[in-house]
């Protein structure tokens, strides 16, 4: 009897125990993103996504702004993100230095880079920007400054003084208001702006084209979290109400990302104008 006793009092413990014990901890991931847009409407884009992505994955992801894409820069090239969303030349930088993966991108569109002047500006073309002010988001902006500023030295060749505002958003607002001649963005911002902003303005360049935008992976996360990742966006973009979110970034058709289709970046010479931090 008293074993038996020992034996339910030993099984009551460990019951209660169990029962006792905290709920295991999801897994949290960090998540960057480009600061294209400033930060209320990023966080308004992706907060809906992570959400979507938590309930579909099981796992748990923690936004990490950046003010600046410089920042950003740092903190990717320093192994700061699990996962991030990021442009094609910033994935080819994170895949050298940290082998970040690309997961998804938009299957939809190519990326490049477009000039905009205010739309009564007699100014129409790239070739009139001599000596004239541009303003572009960052430096290191791919296709709104990084390639932008490269074809107007080796396709224009023209000198021209650069002002560095922080986003997208900035770059349209100061054209629209006169504060320079003409600025760096690229389709999906643009879209993005205000009415009143994007049809106050007109496309006088578009650079050469790219892989859009990918979703990377750092390889810390294991292979079977970047595979529910990977299949949780794809799936987002089969329904209508996610395909609306995933627009939003944007990202109009959703598909897989590979870093091979990144690699032609290399023969750019965009090394030249890239800016180090």
């Amino acid at each position: 009897m008293k074993k038996q006793n020992a034996l339910i009092a030993m099984l009551l413990f460990i019951g209660f125990a169990i029962m006792s014990a905290p709920a295991k901890a999801e897994t949290e991931y960090t998540f960057g993103v480009v600061p294209q847009f400033e930060p209320r409407k990023l966080f308004n884009i992706w907060s809906p996504i992570l959400k979507e992505l938590n309930v579909r994955t099981g796992l748990k992801f923690k936004m990490v702004g950046s003010s600046e894409i410089p920042e950003f820069e740092t903190d990717f090239m320093g192994g700061e993100f699990d996962f991030a969303y990021m442009n094609p030349y910033h994935a080819l930088m994170a895949s050298t230095e940290q082998g970040y993966v690309p997961l998804v991108r938009d299957n939809g569109r190519k990326l490049f880079g477009i000039l905009v002047a205010k739309k009564d500006n007699p100014i129409s073309s790239a070739a009139e920007l001599n000596n004239k002010k541009i303003a572009f988001p960052a430096p290191n902006a791919l296709g709104a400054a990084l390639l932008m500023r490269a074809d107007l030295d080796q396709i224009y060749k023209i000198k021209f003084k650069a002002s560095y505002v922080q986003t997208h958003s900035s770059v349209y607002l100061n054209v629209l208001l006169g504060e320079v001649d003409a600025g760096g963005g690229v389709m999906g911002t643009l879209n993005g702006q205000k009415p009143e902003v994007r049809d106050g303005l007109k496309i006088i360049y578009k650079t050469r084209s790219m892989a859009p935008h990918p979703v990377v992976a750092h390889p810390r996360v294991p292979k079977e979290h970047m595979d529910l990742v990977r299949n949780a966006f794809l799936d987002i973009g089969k329904t209508e109400e996610g395909a609306a979110m995933l627009a939003k970034i944007p990202m109009k058709k959703i598909g897989p990302a590979e870093i091979k289709e990144y690699l032609e970046l290399k023969e750019w010479s965009l090394d030249k104008y890239f800016v180090e931090n």
